[in-house]
C-alpha cells in the first residue's frame, strides 16, 4: 500500500514537472526566446530557473521516467536538522499569515529569527513540505503577471545613466485617531543596476510627490542624465519638466499604453506587493511608522537580494556571475562611473515655486489660507514668493534688487508692537542718529552747565565775606 502511494506520489510530480518543460522542448526556439520563456515559467511555478534546466536534462536523457523525484523514505534519510519539526510548524505558520510569501522569504525569516542557521533550510526541501501541507498551490502561482521580454533585452552601462519614475497604490492605513487613509507610493530605480535611489509613500498622488521624489534622490546621489517616466499628470507638468531642466537632466516620456517599457520599475512593484501584504499583518497607525518598516524592507531586502536581471545582463555579454548572484546594492556601488552632485542651494532652488502676491498694509500676504508676514518695508508692493510645496513653514519673498525676504507665518505673541515701521516709499534715506536723543543730550549738557555756574557764584560769595 505505501509502495503504491509513493508511486502515485512521484508521478504525480513527474507530470508537473513535464506540464512545465513541454514549451521547453519545442526545437524551434531560439535561444533569445527560450531565455525568456523559461525565465516566465521559473516566475509562475515559484521554482529556480536552475530547476528547469536540471529537468530538461533528465527528460532528455532518460524521458518521462527521468522526472520522477527520489522516493520519500531516501529523502527522509537526508540530514536534517534536530528541531526539523519545529522549524516546518513556522514555515507552515508563516505561509498562512502571508500565503503570497515565497519558499525563500520564508527561510529568511526563520534565520533571521534564529530558528535555524544560515544555509541549513533547502528551498527544495521546505517546498516539499509546504506542498504536503497544501500550501503549496497558492505558492506556485505567486505571480499573475508575465515579463516582457523588450525590458530585459535593453540596459544602460552604467548607473545614474537613467532613472525610471512610476507611482504606485500603497495599503490603506487607519490612523490612530481612527481616520482611513489612502497611500502611494513614489519610486525611481537605476535602469542599470536596478538599485532604488528613492522611494517613499505619500497620502497623496499630486505633482508634488514626484518633484519631491527627485529634489531627494538627487540631493543624495546626484544628478542622472535622463528620466524615463509615463504620461500621468505629475509627470508632464511645466513645473518638474523646468526643474529637471536647469538641473540638466533629460526628461523622456513612455508611449500610452506601454507598460512592457517600464518594465524594471513594474518588475520592482511586485516585490511592494510582497511589502504591502507584510504590512496588513504588520497594522501600522501612521505614515511615518509605514515609511520607517519600508526603509527597512527595502534597504535589507530588495537592495541586498540577487537579481535576475543583473544576471542575464552580464551573461547575455559573455561575463561570469558568481554562483550567489549579484545584488543591487553591489552592482551601483561597485560601478566605475562617478556620482555628480550638485550644490544643494542650486538643487533646492530648482525646485521651488513662483507665484505673484500683493502685500497689504502690514507687510503680510496670504498663502494656502495662511497668512504670512513679509516686511512693512514693502507694505502695497507686488512681490515674487518662492516656496517648496512640502515644506511652507517659510517662504522667500523676491522684490526688485532688494536681498531676499523670508517671510514667516504670522503669530500673535502675548505683547507685540501696534505701530509698524515707516514703508521704504515714504523715506528716501536712512537716518544715521537720533535727533530727538541728540536734542534731549544737548538740552541736559545746558542744564548742567547752569547748575556748575550757580554753584560756582554761591562759593565766591562766601568767600568774600557777602551777606547773602
Amino acid at each position: 500500500m505505501q509502495s503504491k502511494e509513493v508511486k502515485k506520489w512521484q508521478d504525480e510530480e513527474a507530470l508537473k514537472r513535464y506540464q512545465m518543460i513541454a514549451p521547453l522542448l519545442d526545437e524551434d526556439l531560439d535561444v533569445a526566446k527560450r531565455r525568456q520563456l523559461r525565465e516566465e515559467i521559473a516566475e509562475k511555478n515559484g521554482i529556480s530557473k536552475r530547476s528547469l534546466y536540471r529537468y530538461e536534462a533528465k527528460y532528455r536523457e532518460e524521458a518521462f521516467g527521468g522526472l520522477r523525484p527520489m522516493n520519500r523514505e531516501k529523502r527522509r534519510s537526508q540530514a536534517l536538522p534536530e528541531n526539523w519539526e519545529e522549524i516546518v510548524g513556522e514555515a507552515i505558520q508563516l505561509k498562512r499569515e502571508v500565503p503570497r510569501r515565497s519558499v525563500r522569504q520564508i527561510i529568511k525569516i526563520l534565520e533571521i529569527e534564529g530558528r535555524a542557521l544560515p544555509g541549513v533550510i533547502k528551498a527544495s526541501t521546505l517546498q516539499r513540505y509546504l506542498y504536503n501541507a497544501g500550501l503549496g498551490v497558492k505558492q506556485m502561482k505567486r505571480y499573475a503577471e508575465k515579463r516582457k521580454s523588450s525590458s530585459r533585452r535593453f540596459c544602460r552601462a552604467h548607473r545614474m545613466e537613467l532613472l525610471q519614475g512610476d507611482i504606485k497604490y500603497g495599503p490603506d492605513i487607519r490612523l490612530s485617531d481612527g481616520r482611513l487613509i489612502k497611500t502611494y507610493l513614489s519610486s525611481l530605480i537605476d535602469d542599470h543596476s536596478r538599485f532604488i535611489v528613492q522611494s517613499e509613500f505619500y497620502d497623496n498622488q499630486r505633482q508634488e510627490v514626484v518633484e519631491d521624489t527627485f529634489h531627494k534622490a538627487i540631493l543624495k546621489y546626484g544628478k542622472c542624465d535622463t528620466c524615463y517616466l509615463d504620461n500621468g499628470t505629475q509627470y508632464t507638468t511645466n513645473q518638474l519638466s523646468t526643474a529637471l531642466a536647469r538641473l540638466g537632466i533629460r526628461e523622456l516620456h513612455a508611449k500610452p499604453r506601454a507598460c512592457q517599457s517600464k518594465g524594471k520599475i513594474e518588475k520592482f512593484h511586485q516585490k511592494v506587493d510582497q511589502f504591502i501584504a507584510e504590512i496588513r499583518v504588520a497594522k501600522v497607525h501612521s505614515l511615518a511608522e509605514l515609511n520607517q518598516k519600508w526603509k527597512y524592507f527595502l534597504e535589507q531586502d530588495y537592495q541586498k537580494e540577487a537579481h535576475d536581471g543583473i544576471r542575464e545582463y552580464y551573461e547575455s555579454q559573455g561575463v561570469q556571475v558568481p554562483p550567489e548572484g549579484i545584488t543591487p546594492y553591489q552592482e551601483f556601488t561597485r560601478d566605475t562611473r562617478g556620482l555628480v552632485f550638485l550644490d544643494t542651494a542650486v538643487v533646492s532652488e530648482a525646485f521651488l515655486h513662483h507665484e505673484k502676491r500683493w502685500l497689504d498694509n502690514t507687510g503680510c500676504f496670504s498663502f494656502a489660507d495662511v497668512k504670512y508676514e513679509a516686511s512693512t518695508a514693502l507694505a502695497n508692493a507686488e512681490v515674487e514668493i518662492a516656496y517648496d510645496p512640502m515644506n511652507t513653514e517659510t517662504i522667500k519673498v523676491l522684490y526688485r534688487d532688494m536681498e531676499p525676504i523670508i517671510a514667516h507665518r504670522v503669530r500673535i505673541d502675548a505683547f507685540c508692537d501696534k505701530i509698524p515701521p515707516l514703508p521704504v516709499g515714504m523715506t528716501d534715506v536712512v537716518p544715521e542718529t537720533s535727533r530727538f536723543l541728540d536734542a534731549l543730550e544737548k538740552k541736559y549738557k545746558e542744564d548742567h552747565h547752569l547748575m556748575a555756574n550757580a554753584l560756582s557764584f554761591g562759593e565766591y560769595g562766601k568767600a568774600g565775606g557777602l551777606d547773602v
